[in-house]
Formats: C-alpha cells, sequence, structure tokens
C-alpha cells in the first residue's frame, strides 16, 4: 500500500512512526516531510497548502491512502480534491473543516446546540470591539477567527493589555487576514484538557487524555507557543468527567455537524476547561493536535493505519481502542528565541545516545551531509513512557539531556502541572 502524508512537523513524524508499523504499509511519502521523518519515509518537496501539485504527485505515484494532517490544506479543501481525484484521503472536507478555520462559526455551533462554552461577542468592526473591551469583563480572552499556527488566542489580564491586543490582531494584523474578525470571551478557569476523537459521521471514539504547555517558559509564563509539551492521560480527567464531557460536549458535536450538513471525517479535537461549573469548549481542531499527538499515539496499542481506514469507510464502529498503561510525556526541545524569531541551521547532537525506548519526534530539523540541523521553531519532541507520570517525566528529561544544540530551549516542568 501506498501511502502519503501531508505535513511536515512533529505530529506528521508521530504519524509516520505509527503508520509505518503496520506490513502493509509498503511505501510512504512524506510532503513536505523534514529530516527525522526521512528516515522512514521520502520526504517529497511540496509544499502541504499546494492541493494542485499534491493532488497531481498523488495520481503519478498511484497513492492508495492520503493523510492529510496540518489544519491549512484541510480548510483550504485538500481531502475534497483528493476524493475529486478518486484517492481516498483521511481528514474532514472543507465544509467539516471550519470548526477550526473559524473560531466565530465554531463559537455559534456551540452556542446553537447548546454545548457549553465560555460567553462571547465576535466583532469584524475595530472600533465596536474597541468600545466593547472598555466595558467586558476583565480578564478577557481575544482570538484572531482564523488559523493562526496556534497562537492566535491572547489571554489580556488588563484592559490594557485587551486594547492593545486588540490593536495588535485587527490593526496591526500579527496573525494577517485571520484577524479580520475577532471573537472576545470570557476569561475560563479550571484545569485545561485536550481530548482528541475519531469520528466518521456516525460513531466518535475518545483517544486518552492529554495536557498541553502553551506558554514558552516554566510556571506557563512568557509568550504563547504552538505547544511547548504534553503529558497523556491528565488526572484530572476523571471517569466521571469524561462520561460528563461525552454526554455534554463530544457526541452533541458530532450530531451538531450532521445537523448542519458538514458531516465530519478525521480526528476532532476538543480543548477543554474543566471549571467549578463543569466542564466547558473552548476551541475545536479538526485534526490532531502537536504535540499531543506525540503522547497520546505513543501510548496507543492499536494500528494507527487500520482506524484511519475504518474513519473514511465509516467503520468505525469496528474498532475499540486499547492504550499501554501508565503515562506519557513530550519535551519539545525550542530553537532560542522561539516563538519570536530564532537562528536556523544549528547542528543538533546526541540524538544517537537516546534510549531505547525513547522517541525522538523531529519537528523543525533537516538532514544534510549526513548531519541533522535545526530547521524551525520547535525542534524535537522527547517523548517516554513511564508506569506513572514521575516516570516517564524522568525518562524524557533524562534524554533531553543528551541532545545538543546552540540556543536550545525547553521547558523543565512538563506533567508537574496535574
Amino acid at each position: 500500500m501506498k501511502i502519503l502524508v501531508v505535513g511536515g512537523g512533529g505530529r506528521e513524524h508521530a504519524l509516520i512512526w505509527k503508520i509505518a508499523q503496520n506490513p502493509r504499509a509498503e511505501k510512504i511519502y512524506c510532503a513536505p516531510g523534514n529530516g527525522g521523518i526521512s528516515q522512514l519515509a521520502e520526504c517529497v518537496d511540496i509544499a502541504a497548502t499546494d492541493i494542485e501539485a499534491m493532488v497531481a504527485f498523488a495520481k503519478e505515484k498511484a497513492i492508495d491512502f492520503v493523510v492529510v494532517a496540518p489544519d491549512d490544506p484541510l480548510a483550504l479543501g485538500m481531502v475534497d480534491a483528493m476524493e475529486a481525484a478518486g484517492i481516498r484521503a483521511f481528514g474532514p472536507n472543507k465544509a467539516a473543516a471550519i470548526i477550526e478555520a473559524s473560531k466565530a462559526y465554531s463559537k455559534e455551533l456551540m452556542k446553537k446546540y447548546h454545548i457549553p462554552t465560555a460567553e462571547y461577542e465576535i466583532f469584524s468592526d475595530y472600533n465596536a470591539a474597541k468600545e466593547y473591551v472598555e466595558t467586558c469583563k476583565i480578564p478577557v480572552v481575544l482570538k484572531a477567527d482564523g488559523l493562526a499556527l496556534g497562537k492566535g488566542v491572547l489571554i489580556c489580564k488588563t484592559r490594557e493589555e485587551a486594547r492593545a491586543g486588540l490593536k495588535t490582531i485587527m490593526e496591526d494584523k500579527a496573525f494577517g487576514s485571520a484577524g479580520n474578525t475577532v471573537v472576545i470571551e470570557e476569561f475560563l478557569e479550571g484545569p485545561e484538557v485536550s481530548v482528541l476523537t475519531f469520528c466518521d459521521g456516525t460513531t466518535i471514539l475518545p483517544m486518552e487524555s492529554a495536557q498541553d504547555h502553551k506558554r514558552a517558559l516554566d510556571n506557563d509564563e512568557g509568550t504563547n507557543t504552538g505547544g511547548m509539551g504534553t503529558f497523556c492521560p491528565t488526572p484530572k480527567y476523571t471517569a466521571e468527567m469524561r462520561r460528563r464531557v461525552e454526554e455534554e460536549i463530544i457526541v452533541p458535536t458530532m450530531h451538531a455537524l450532521n445537523k448542519e450538513g458538514r458531516k465530519f471525517k478525521g480526528v476532532i479535537f476538543f480543548g477543554l476547561m474543566l471549571t467549578k461549573d463543569g466542564p466547558k469548549l473552548l476551541e475545536y481542531n479538526a485534526r490532531f493536535g502537536d504535540p499531543e499527538a506525540q503522547s497520546v499515539l505513543f501510548r496507543m496499542k492499536n494500528d494507527l493505519l487500520t482506524i484511519l481506514e475504518a474513519v473514511v469507510d465509516e467503520r468505525l464502529n469496528e474498532i475499540q481502542l486499547e492504550w499501554e498503561p501508565g503515562a506519557a510525556v513530550c519535551v519539545v526541545m525550542a530553537s532560542g528565541g522561539y516563538p519570536g524569531s530564532y537562528e536556523k541551521g544549528k547542528e543538533i547532537t546526541g540524538l544517537e545516545q537516546v534510549d531505547e525506548d525513547v522517541m525522538v519526534f523531529h519537528a523543525g530539523t533537516k538532514l544534510e551531509d549526513g548531519k541533522f540541523r535545526t530547521a524551525g521553531g520547535r525542534v524535537l519532541g522527547v517523548t517516554a513512557r513511564g508506569r506513572d507520570m514521575e516516570e516517564a517525566r524522568e525518562k524524557a528529561y533524562a534524554n533531553v539531556k543528551k541532545i545538543h544544540f546552540d540556543g536550545a530551549h525547553y521547558r523543565t516542568d512538563i506533567g508537574i502541572k496535574k
């Protein structure tokens, strides 16, 4: 079976590592891929958003199955284009991917179908939004409506921060056209939990819970990033909480999308806040989270390719998810300066010293003259399993210390905030 995975980050490396365990995966391509992925798949120099070139390549190589992993190509309709060309593809179509592509749309969907979420207002007019932040409750959360690489959310603790944040999004266009419309919502408090689910439009199967660490520095300080590390599962997500989330949020979402004529086939990511008033939905993503995928897939016992095919063929009811016991921790090693400006091309050493039972998922690397070099903000995701969170943490950090590159930056508290 010939498989093409679209994307080139740590999430894609984790997906390919898992897919490659199936003997039917005789040949895997990845576009554009990265240095680490090149050890498992043939990397192809096509931008993840170049739908025309991606479809042409899939036809030329007689690809049997395509996995579209990142948000941008999903929002642009890459799955629709693959299906139109007669190629089986995993991921939501453009109509369903809107739950991530437009935060305004997803908030309206939650409201219409009584899915618990934060109170909010939507603005496309800067002056009207400016007026609103003068009187709304503080702290407040500002969200750019469109896709912004996981960074278009600003938590404003003062009215002054809210004014400045609004200007950054709507006037300065820090996130480009994603900030033409802004969602302003109440600040919720409580532990944050990520739940990834497989969905084929009829059946929805939640995976193990995970918790992401978005801030660049220890103790949740510094700027928001795409994610500095995760652990799986999160102890706060008890059996009772899981039951409530599935009944009040997860299953109603699948039914809501069906009623809207936007049947979802792929992975729905639920970003949740466990408040004192119960679980509330912060946001949807229309794909595997990154770096959540690394810690979650590292604990999955099932064959991933079989599940992905079951989703596409609408046979998800035949699958029962199974998990390795214990916990997994993924620590992101980033370039110095990330998520601001940073240098690329730093040589990475020590990878060959990593323990055999630890996985280093490459996010921003390239392979040059037999040497791995940095090529992005988030460079590596060092992922370990243990009998419990403490053992997984210790193992992950012991292996982080074996890897070196100039300016390497990582948080030292992943997995502590339970």
